[in-house]
């Protein structure tokens, strides 16, 4: 964990704060990028975290995902009401990538955090998946390995079989050290329950916070999910889709961070704004 606060050598003063999530398979030092410098340019504090399948509780710790994030945020938000220079009724909550599914989870049951962000939203990771993965996924686990083992892992092509190993390698414990050793998962049905299990339609009406809900022009991974996610919110919501025109297309618009950052915070500051 990292906590940025703006620099000076006065007193300490109640602030604004955002907790800066990533997502699958970036690193904490991305939120530099995508929200860091942007905090502390308006005088606020940032903090940055790895929780279960990111970073350093992935690949030194080995824990995976897990579908219950507001275990992950509590106790950062328990650490931040301790602290003279947070203003505990102004601490937000951003999610990139996947981590828009998963600070939507926390956010649900979560009743302090007084602004999210979704960056894009994201109902069900599982579905970002490719259809002909996961139609080999049954509630039948020995069924689902055999076909896995049998009929799909000896036709995989050595990029597919590479994509297969980065993307479920978050999920399991075990599918992670198949990965380290360079060879696919042999149980497919383990971790997939994990990435079905995060699925966020029942909880996102749950959700009482205001929400911003981000969407790109050819967004590669979860499209249509934010529009999903933003009709299921009954709270304040905006829907905002940046575009090809502005340079701000793709995923997390990766040509684009500090239009990103801009619309984001410009978004909290009327949020938070007492």
């Amino acid at each position: 964990m990292w906590f940025f606060r703006p620099g000076g050598h006065g007193p300490a003063e109640p602030r604004p704060t955002v907790i800066l999530t990533n997502g699958s398979d970036g690193q904490n030092v991305d939120m530099w990028t995508y929200g860091v410098s942007a905090a502390l340019d308006r005088g606020w504090n940032a903090l940055v975290y790895d929780g279960p399948g990111q970073g350093e509780l992935l690949f030194v710790q080995e824990l995976p995902f897990t579908p219950r994030w507001e275990k992950v945020v509590g106790p950062l938000i328990d650490w931040l009401d301790r602290r003279e220079d947070v203003d505990s009724s102004r601490i937000a909550l951003t999610g990139l990538s996947m981590g828009g599914n998963l600070v939507a989870r926390a956010a649900a049951f979560e009743p302090r955090i007084a602004a999210l962000v979704c960056q894009p939203g994201c109902v069900s990771p599982w579905l970002g998946f490719d259809k002909e993965l996961r139609d080999v996924v049954t509630a039948d686990k020995a069924e689902t390995n055999r076909v896995w083992n049998e009929e799909v892992v000896p036709e995989l092509t050595p990029q597919l079989a590479y994509t297969v190993r980065k993307r479920f390698e978050i999920f399991s414990e075990e599918a992670l050290r198949e990965a380290r050793a360079g060879r696919v998962l042999t149980d497919l049905w383990t971790p997939a329950q994990l990435a079905i299990g995060l699925d966020v339609t029942t909880v996102v009406p749950k959700i009482k916070a205001p929400t911003l809900v981000l969407d790109y022009d050819f967004e590669q991974f979860y499209p249509g999910q934010p529009k999903q996610m933003y009709d299921l919110l009954r709270s304040r919501r905006e829907y905002v889709k940046l575009t090809q025109a502005t340079g701000a297309q793709l995923h997390c618009s990766p040509m684009a961070p500090q239009q990103h950052c801009d619309l984001v915070f410009d978004w909290l500051a009327d949020v938070l704004h007492h």
